[in-house]
């Protein structure tokens, strides 16, 4: 009885440790300047941080764990932590999992992974590359939920021709969907409409009177570091996961094989590649009115209507936890902006580092660009530069660089599947554990603050 009680204490240590943590915590006085409610939404944020990275518990349960001690430690009512748990964004994610399930069903993944492939050829670092250079493209035009949505079906359908056993080929699956998910992070920086972080940074620049930043202009300030973050992402990643195969020339042939006995396109995937184009371009020129998510949505309502999918086959292949866990994250996000209890850490911040701070810019610059980063990995990087967009803008320094460098790295949400959309959904696939994350993102993340730091004190004081 001792032995197994030992055991479940061994294995179980983090969660017991995040609940003595938080226990002690709450029984702290609540400090100056917060209130009790940001104080208690900061504990949970705390916990919460913990439970991930350890995978003490199952990610659904923490998204279950969050509306719960929302409620009981009275930081909302049960009806705001149940409004808070569904937006846009979670009809988005949502959706975008569905359309992949339609996608599969339809063979579509098999034509388009082939369709690349003719351009990559077969040795699996060309594979990687193919799908940074081809996330980077799509994504500084229409999103990164978008792309990782349509190209996630690619790489599964790549992998699976490898091994029937994903776990057996751990190097190459997390090669793959990583180069898809940081591809696709990265590109979102390139253009305003990459990201809703970019359009909220954009209007707080010209509702202050600082400055008038158009498409075109904001790709002169981003561009370049996207371009210069992509082979520096692609070779830290290699280094982070050694790929089982050096070339996947079984597995291009089982692809060849596969699309050849298919024959041609038949009638219900012309439909459906014809209902993509349509669900693509109302992304494009509709989502400012009516919203990405209702727009994904709407595409999975005409495949169901059409008969191109089943709900029997999208209710068994849709990860329903990590929808539940995107939207706690985003719920979360909410709380720590409204109680004032993320806008309170940065105060302290900044007063503790106040004299260092107005003596060097590049203390500054780092200071904006690490504190963003981690505050991205933990809420929703729109919610990031909403919070902390207006208060480094006031740091003392040039409020447009200032600006901008919040924006951009706010999208460094490489650490934690909850710091990006593109994050979350490689997660939804079950074969990514959030160490995972840990152990390709710290490499990546120190690149790109290097990169921003870099153009900060080179690059766009020039273009200013």
């Amino acid at each position: 009885m001792l032995r197994s009680l030992l055991y479940w204490v061994y294995q179980k240590r983090w969660l017991l440790f995040a609940a003595a943590l938080g226990t002690v915590l709450y029984l702290l006085p609540c400090p100056d300047g917060v209130s009790r409610e940001g104080y208690r939404t900061l504990i949970i944020a705390i916990v919460v941080v913990i439970l991930i990275i350890s995978e003490a518990v199952p990610l659904p349960a923490i998204a279950l764990l969050i509306a719960v001690l929302q409620v009981t430690l009275a930081i909302a009512g049960p009806s705001e932590v149940a409004q808070s748990y569904m937006s846009d964004a979670v009809f988005f994610i949502m959706g975008s999992l569905m359309l992949a399930v339609a996608i599969v069903k339809q063979g579509l993944d098999a034509r388009l992974t082939l369709a690349i492939l003719s351009l990559t050829g077969t040795r699996v670092l060309a594979i990687m590359w193919g799908f940074f250079v081809i996330s980077l493209l799509l994504t500084s035009f229409i999103g990164e939920h978008a792309v990782v949505a349509m190209l996630l079906p690619v790489a599964l359908t790549l992998i699976r021709n490898t091994s029937e056993d994903p776990n057996e080929v751990p190097g190459l699956t997390k090669l793959l969907l990583f180069a898809l998910a940081y591809g696709s992070i990265i590109g979102s920086i390139g253009t305003p409409s990459g990201g809703a972080r970019n359009v909220i940074m954009i209007n707080y620049l010209s509702d202050f009177g600082l400055a008038k930043i158009g498409y075109l202009r904001w790709m002169i300030f981003t561009y370049p570091l996207m371009l210069v973050q992509i082979p520096l992402a692609g070779w830290l990643l290699s280094r982070a996961f050694k790929p089982e195969r050096d070339r996947l020339d079984s597995a291009v042939h089982k692809l060849k094989a596969k699309v050849t006995a298919a024959g041609p396109l038949t009638g219900q995937q012309v439909l459906a590649i014809v209902l993509f184009i349509v669900i693509f371009l109302a992304w494009v020129f509709l989502s400012d009115r009516i919203g990405l998510g209702v727009v994904a949505l709407a595409g999975v309502f005409l495949y169901l209507t059409t008969g191109l999918v089943q709900w029997q086959e999208i209710n068994q292949r849709t990860n329903w936890g990590v929808v539940l866990l995107f939207a706690a994250a985003i719920s979360l996000g909410v709380q720590l902006k409204n109680t004032g209890a993320a806008l309170w850490v940065a105060q302290q911040l900044v007063a503790a580092t106040g004299g260092l701070l107005e003596q060097f810019a590049l203390a500054q610059y780092g200071l904006v660009i690490v504190f963003t980063t981690v505050v991205a990995n933990i809420m929703s990087p729109s919610a990031t530069v909403a919070m902390l967009g207006p208060l480094f803008m006031n740091f003392g320094g040039d409020p447009v660089l200032l600006g901008l460098a919040t924006a951009v790295s706010s999208a460094f949400g490489y650490l934690m599947a909850v710091g990006a959309p593109a994050g979350m959904i490689i997660a939804a696939t079950g074969l990514i554990r959030a160490r995972d994350f840990v152990q390709a993102g710290w490499r990546i993340t120190l690149a790109s603050i290097t990169v921003l730091l870099l153009a900060l004190l080179l690059y766009w004081p020039h273009i200013r």
